[in-house]
């Protein structure tokens, strides 16, 4: 029993194993598939190569950054907030970012991608701050209803922003953002998402502060970390990357739930190993959610936020169903 139990442990601390390469084989593949898939025949002239790359590669690199940047995102805020439910979609700072984007289309008529993306971060930053704080002064028997906060906050900016909207005539900046979708990705308009590597490697090296402060504040605090930095700098971090996603992409609900909490159930909570198979497995779906966006109503396309919040959607309420079942 004791040698299989080592056995177990020392599975989930190695990350290069067999199951990880072939994982990462696959999702080279879907990139390989989304390259290729499209209504315009790339072969077919001398322009297609153009085509090639001008959009086919700068959107399946977004599509590779963005599931990146989405379920690292879930990954630190779970962690932080000691609670599994817990990711951008489900705590208002998605509705922050867009918040944010909306007011800088109010003040400035034309504002540029980075004006955009610092104001989504700013909001994110201020808005997830807030949700931190009214996590401490309210008392909550089950963690089912921290989930269940943050969307009721969510829910609230969201009516702010519709509002808004309707009263500066800027609805179709909110529609626009709620439909995340890759469609009108580029070259020259997705070039801010490499920001995404900068921000994984920063938390990689910050993992074992955000695995500490998982534990708990007074446990954290025991070991010699700092709980308020450690929270402050991962709260940072996560605003970076929703912002620079928002700002590009748009709204992409639940993909930091699900992919973090699967590889969880699989391999534990060793976050520091778990960070390279939530980047990969959060690539995957990205992509996996794209092809079917252009494939479904093939030469149209459903918006990638459509497929990813149905389903996001339904493993949502299996793993809220779940937790019931443990506590």
């Amino acid at each position: 029993m004791i040698q299989k139990t080592t056995t177990a442990t020392e599975r989930s601390t190695k990350v290069f194993t067999f199951s990880f390469i072939s994982a990462l084989i696959g999702v080279c593949i879907l990139a390989l598939i989304s390259i290729h898939i499209g209504f315009y025949n790339i072969y077919a002239s001398k322009e297609g190569w153009n085509m090639l790359f001008i959009t086919r590669i700068p959107r399946t690199l977004s599509l590779i950054l963005t599931g990146i940047a989405m379920s690292v995102s879930g990954l630190v805020m779970q962690r932080i907030t000691q609670n599994r439910m817990v990711e951008p979609t489900t705590t208002g700072t998605i509705e922050w970012a867009g918040l944010g984007l909306l007011c800088v289309y109010i003040i400035v008529p034309a504002p540029s991608l980075l004006l955009r993306m610092g104001a989504a971060i700013v909001c994110s930053f201020t808005g997830t701050m807030i949700f931190f704080l009214l996590l401490r002064r309210i008392r909550l028997k089950s963690s089912a209803m921290v989930p269940i906060v943050g969307m009721m906050c969510g829910a609230v900016i969201s009516a702010l922003s519709s509002f808004l909207s309707l009263q500066f005539n800027a609805s179709q900046v909110i529609q626009n953002w709620f439909v995340g979708s890759f469609s009108g990705v580029q070259i020259g308009r997705y070039e801010y998402l490499y920001l995404i590597i900068i921000i994984t490697v920063c938390i990689y090296a910050y993992a074992h502060h955000i695995a500490v402060v998982g534990l708990g504040k007074d446990i954290a605090t025991n070991l010699g970390v700092n709980y308020n930095r450690v929270v402050l700098v991962g709260t940072a971090l996560v605003s970076l990357a929703v912002g620079i996603v928002s700002a590009v992409v748009g709204n992409l609900p639940f993909l930091g739930l699900i992919v973090p909490n699967i590889v969880s159930i699989v391999r534990g909570d060793n976050i520091k190993t778990n960070l390279p198979w939530v980047c990969v497995l959060g690539t995957g779906a990205v992509i996996l959610c794209d092809i079917l966006s252009r494939v479904v109503i093939e030469p149209f396309e459903v918006p990638v936020s459509l497929i990813l919040g149905t389903i996001g959607a339904l493993i949502f309420t299996v793993l809220l169903l779940r937790e019931r079942r443990r506590s």
